[in-house]
């Protein structure tokens, strides 16, 4: 039988339609890349390359020369090729070290943002020069088993967290993750932003004592410009107090305090009774307290988030960023009774419940933890951070209540400590004993001997010791609830 025109016109259509639903997906345009830190392959290298010169010193000069030849080709192959992708709805790990491992395991290493459990930055110092502070951030990324982490430094990294955190629920990051994702940018745009808001450079700041600086406050507050008890401010002054505050907050992620401190002077004078602003400037404080070893400051700044706590009485994302402000600087107490009043205010508090069990951890009241997580994973906006809860209230409880599995892992928290201790001790060993033995071949071949021996010895420890680490990072198995 012959089909019309619009029978055959309707077919075609269904024909397409059914096409198109088969076809597969378009792949999804990355929006930022990060080079993972080498660290561990620099580690593999190290030691296949010690393995060389054994060789070398026993008169094996082929084996020698494979494993030079090997490591030193594979190793750069692998830590350039292995990256951290983003798509704008999945991190994913790429290279030829994720095909490897997805191979063995099967799975492909990625983690999608909504199955994204915590997001925690660690800061190390790595020079300090007067005012300045060059910081080194560690981003982690923690979710569904997997663990991702981003090290600091150039144009991927700014580019990675400005693309990636703002798409991270609030809840999830830690202080600073969102201090990260808000004010992270480079020194250089960073100088020049304060430079336009009339903010002087570390060297003439340095010159100036906190005390002049004080006295020309006085004076302008005498002279009727400015009032710490002013409620109202001019359009004009507002506008200039947010962007002394922002400027403020990228000096300080730069690592910039003496500048940072001057920006946040000038935008208190504006709007003293500004919480955030107050809880941020509590930040810095904290920040200059660590890098100048001034308990004094580490006193100011906590006064300063009792200020901030007085001041936005009825903010409870303040509050809870106060509490974990007050855990951090080591006063459980306080950070508790801030926490409690978050809670107050919304009960839904998911990060204040955290917080409360991070307090009660710290003193040792296992049956308060297990509550405040099952708290936190009742209340928990999204299934990721309702496991994350979950399961640490289920580890907690079987702490709680199975002795044996308690003396475990305060057995596996021992071994672990102490490997850490060999890794440290081993590393400086070996170091000296290389050296030791290096030189000692051009003075005296026991000398040379006994440096070798030492520099293997170390670093078989050294490497039995981070195998331990490894090993007894994870937890033991503790059952858990169904969802």
């Amino acid at each position: 039988m012959a089909l019309n025109d619009s029978t055959q016109n309707q077919l075609r259509e269904v024909l397409v339609e059914t096409v198109r639903g088969h076809v597969a997906p378009a792949k999804r345009k990355k929006l930022a890349g990060i080079r993972i830190s080498p660290g561990g392959y620099l580690a593999v290298a190290a030691l296949l390359t010690f393995a060389a010169l054994w060789c070398l010193r026993t008169h094996r000069d082929l084996t020698a020369l494979v494993l030079v030849a090997g490591t030193w080709t594979i190793i750069p192959l692998l830590v350039f090729t292995n990256r951290l992708s983003f798509d704008g709805q999945t991190i994913s790990r790429t290279g030829l070290a994720a095909l490897l491992i997805r191979l063995v395991r099967g799975r492909a290493q990625n983690i999608a943002v909504d199955d994204v459990e915590r997001v925690e930055v660690a800061t190390l110092r790595t020079l300090r020069r007067g005012g300045k502070v060059r910081y080194r951030y560690r981003v982690e990324i923690a979710g569904k088993g997997l663990s991702f982490v981003l090290a600091s430094g150039g144009e991927e990294f700014r580019r990675m967290v400005r693309v990636l955190l703002p798409r991270i629920g609030d809840y999830k990051l830690d202080a600073r993750a969102g201090e990260l994702r808000d004010h992270v940018e480079s020194v250089k745009i960073v100088r020049s932003d304060a430079a336009k808001l009339g903010i002087a450079s570390t060297s003439v700041l340095e010159e100036t004592s906190d005390a002049k600086r004080v006295d020309k406050y006085r004076a302008a507050i005498s002279a009727g410009q400015t009032s710490p008890d002013a409620g109202q401010t001019s359009a004009e002054d507002a506008e200039r107090a947010n962007l002394l505050r922002k400027s403020a907050n990228d000096l300080r992620i730069a690592g910039c305090l003496h500048q940072s401190a001057e920006a946040f002077r000038r935008a208190l004078l504006i709007s003293p009774r500004n919480p955030w602003l107050i809880y941020e400037y509590a930040r810095l404080l904290k920040s200059q307290a660590s890098a100048f070893g001034d308990a004094r400051l580490l006193g100011r700044a906590c006064a300063a988030l009792r200020l901030a706590a007085t001041r936005g009485p009825n903010d409870a994302s303040l509050l809870a960023r106060i509490g974990e402000s007050f855990l951090e600087y080591g006063d459980p107490f306080r950070a508790a009774k801030i926490f409690r009043r978050t809670l107050d205010l919304d009960e839904n508090a998911y990060r204040a419940q955290l917080g409360l069990a991070e307090v009660a951890l710290t003193d040792g009241k296992l049956a308060h933890v297990i509550h405040h997580y099952s708290d936190a994973a009742r209340i928990a906006p999204d299934k990721a951070t309702a496991n994350l809860a979950r399961r640490e209230a289920d580890y907690y409880s079987r702490l709680n209540s199975d002795e044996d599995y308690l003396a475990a892992e305060l057995r596996r928290m021992n071994w672990l400590e102490g490997a850490n201790r060999v890794q440290h001790l081993a590393a400086r060993v070996s170091f000296a004993a290389l050296l030791v033995a290096l030189v000692g071949t051009s003075v005296d071949q026991v000398v040379a001997g006994l440096g070798w021996a030492f520099a293997s010895s170390s670093i078989i420890a050294w490497s039995g010791s981070l195998l331990t680490r490894r090993l007894l990072a994870t937890r033991g198995r503790a059952a858990t609830s169904d969802a």
